[in-house]
């Protein structure tokens, strides 16, 4: 005969109420009020209901800046005598050029006309410098977060042609002349 054994799911009674006791505070913690819980709520925020559309930008408000005008209108006079300038310049220089047409390289003519060149070069340096400061101003107002102003804009437009233009011209009477 065998001895008594018990069944394998047969527990002594103290080991069956810990067990008991054990899950059910296991789930008493599970049961808060979910009021109070830490976890945040998966409902649509305010924020959400919003959109992702850009919002609209607020108008820009320019400020008038008395010496950067000042600035301006004595940088517009300098460009104005530069262009001036270059203009008697061109005029003579593409006479020069005319007289140096089939001379030699290197002849009275030919060198009269590189130096009319030479100044017109010169005078476009100028030009170009000047571009350089309106530049600068508007790199200034741009590091301080200051909105563009419209007359800084426009005499920088202004000098950007006269450059161009004067290389143009340059460039133009410089290929009529031989090559040295």
């Amino acid at each position: 005969m065998t001895p008594y054994r018990p069944a394998p799911f047969a527990r002594p009674a103290h080991i069956l109420r810990a067990s008991i006791l054990l899950v059910g505070l296991s789930l008493a913690g599970c049961a808060r009020d979910r009021g109070t819980t830490p976890y945040p709520s998966l409902a649509v925020r305010p924020v959400e209901k919003q959109g992702f559309a850009e919002p609209a930008a607020k108008p820009v408000v320019l400020r008038p800046d008395p010496t950067l005008d000042t600035q301006i209108t004595e940088m517009a006079r300098r460009l104005t005598s530069v262009e001036q300038e270059f203009g008697s310049a061109h005029d003579q220089a593409r006479a020069d050029a005319a007289k140096a047409r089939g001379a030699a390289v290197g002849s009275d003519a030919w060198l009269a006309a590189q130096t009319a060149l030479a100044t017109l070069d010169e005078i476009r340096a100028r030009t170009s410098s000047l571009l350089t400061e309106v530049d600068d101003r508007a790199i200034q107002r741009a590091a301080a977060l200051e909105p563009d102003y419209p007359t800084l804009n426009a005499l920088r437009e202004r000098a950007s042609a006269a450059v161009t233009r004067q290389a143009e011209q340059i460039k133009a009477i410089n290929d009529t002349l031989p090559a040295a």
